[in-house]
């Protein structure tokens, strides 16, 4: 059933989508207000948002699969059911304890969201309107990362920090009812294949041993030692995960896909492109907010750019991918976002406020012309029986690159900051001169970096090969 009802099931699947970003934006808003609330310690605090992200990454593959199994919107329905009840008890909780346990229930149900979401669109609309189509979930997630800090400041100041969560609830249950009335009930692959337990344990502890300590990088109780036995038993993990999926009659994960260049290289690029665009959202409050001295709300304000060019860049991008060489334009994208960063290395502590708008908007305008052609090579490049475990491999590409992103930033800033102490010192510089010209050096060259992984994107995109639009098949 395709172009039926696409405004219905773009519909259900923004709403989802829009929830899941609009609750990742805001929570660390309100951690301020849990910490004087619950008095816990910063480190106990940092759980809040380090549990929901292991638990969704972790899981976004094994729920792809069964969606593929099982039908997405038997997934993507139970997502909303669990991602509301996690939510209520998320704002009920009474001590730190219980909150981070309501995070995890909360995080199941945004992994069957995000896995499920794609390969619903993909399966509703023809292959001609595939860009378009996905463009709606690009749209939905930059405006819930744009609204996030807007409305999350007003519930939080107004009605307190459990307010956050309980918004959920009237939006998840909206996109429910949308999902119910408007999205078809694929019946997957259920009679022809069993799921893959082994291969579904095996991968979430690999992820979740890779994702653990670049996600607690920063807390210095974690030993390089650890740190690196962690990432080290992850990555054996991945190994024997491929080995024993090459050789499983049904797996969870058909390495087979990866053969196709389309798929690794758009999977590739979508990994660069998510660290680059995190090493910027780490680094932008801390200049606006420590450097410059601005408010929250006044940082929030100067950051919205981004996500606004965003949105408003995918539906363009996602229709010319149905026409055109989507890797040309997903390539094109990245490169745009490359020089967004680069102007953004140039930031200084008297930078205008009209420069920094500029230079946030064409990092956004970049992001969003990469994410909807990449996102619609990925989903087109496998068969339909696979298109949940492709949504899933995405997201997990998303969420491992916001992850390697953070942990390179901190590290990088951290390393040229000790440098940079060393330099200007026997320059002869002291106090609040010193402190401003490092932190403009470590900001500089760890933009630096973003910019080089941007353009990493870029050369994965171009290399990738290219797929035929539906018209030259014609």
């Amino acid at each position: 059933m395709k172009d039926k009802r696409p405004l219905g099931i773009f519909a259900a699947v923004g709403t989802g989508t829009f929830m899941a970003a609009l609750d990742a934006s805001v929570v660390n808003l309100i951690m301020p207000l849990i910490k004087e609330d619950f008095g816990v310690s910063l480190s106990m605090l940092e759980w809040i948002a380090t549990s929901y992200l292991l638990v969704v990454s972790s899981l976004l593959l094994t729920f792809g699969r069964l969606g593929d199994l099982y039908g997405q919107k038997r997934i993507y329905l139970t997502g909303f059911v669990i991602f509301i009840v996690g939510s209520a008890l998320c704002g009920f909780s009474a001590g730190i304890a219980a909150l981070i346990a309501m995070r995890v229930i909360q995080a199941l149900g945004a992994a069957m969201l995000f896995s499920a979401g794609p390969a619903i669109v993909t399966n509703a609309v023809s292959p001609a309107n595939r860009g378009r189509g996905l463009s709606f979930v690009a749209m939905s997630v930059a405006l819930g990362l744009s609204s996030g800090p807007v409305l999350g400041g007003l519930l939080a100041t107004h009605a307190g920090w459990p307010s956050i969560f309980f918004i959920n609830v009237p939006v998840g249950l909206a996109g429910a009812l949308l999902t119910a009335r408007f999205v078809p009930g694929f019946e997957g692959e259920r009679e022809k294949a069993r799921f893959d337990v082994a291969g579904s344990v095996l991968v979430f502890f690999a992820l979740l041993l890779l994702m653990l300590p670049l996600s607690i990088s920063g807390d210095y109780s974690l030993s390089p030692v650890l740190f690196t036995l962690l990432l080290a038993a992850g990555a054996l993990l991945i190994v024997v995960f491929i080995l024993f999926e090459r050789r499983h009659p049904s797996p969870m994960l058909d390495v087979r896909l990866f053969k196709s260049r389309v798929f690794a290289g758009s999977n590739g690029a979508a990994l660069l492109v998510y660290m680059a665009s995190y090493i910027h959202s780490f680094l932008t409050p801390f200049y606006l907010q420590t450097l410059r001295g601005y408010t929250p709300s006044h940082a929030g304000l100067l950051y919205l750019p981004m996500p606004l060019a965003s949105m408003l860049a995918a539906p363009v991008s996602g229709g010319l991918s149905d026409r055109a060489d989507s890797r040309l334009i997903s390539a094109l994208g990245a490169l745009v976002m490359a020089g967004g960063l680069l102007m953004l290395s140039s930031l200084e502590a008297g930078t205008s406020s009209a420069y920094i708008v500029t230079a946030q908007a064409v990092t956004g305008l970049g992001f969003g012309i990469f994410q909807t052609p990449n996102n619609s090579a990925i989903m087109g490049s496998v068969p339909a029986s696979s298109r949940g475990t492709a949504s899933g491999t995405l997201a997990t590409m998303r969420n491992m690159g916001m992850a390697l992103g953070i942990a390179l930033a901190g590290a990088l800033f951290s390393y040229h900051s000790d440098q940079g102490s060393m330099i200007y010192e026997r320059a002869g510089q002291t106090g609040a001169q010193l402190e401003t010209s490092v932190f403009i050096y470590a900001l500089r060259l760890t933009y630096w970096a973003a910019v080089a992984v941007a353009l990493g994107a870029m050369a994965a995109s171009v290399i990738k090969g290219r797929m035929m639009t539906e018209r030259e098949k014609e």
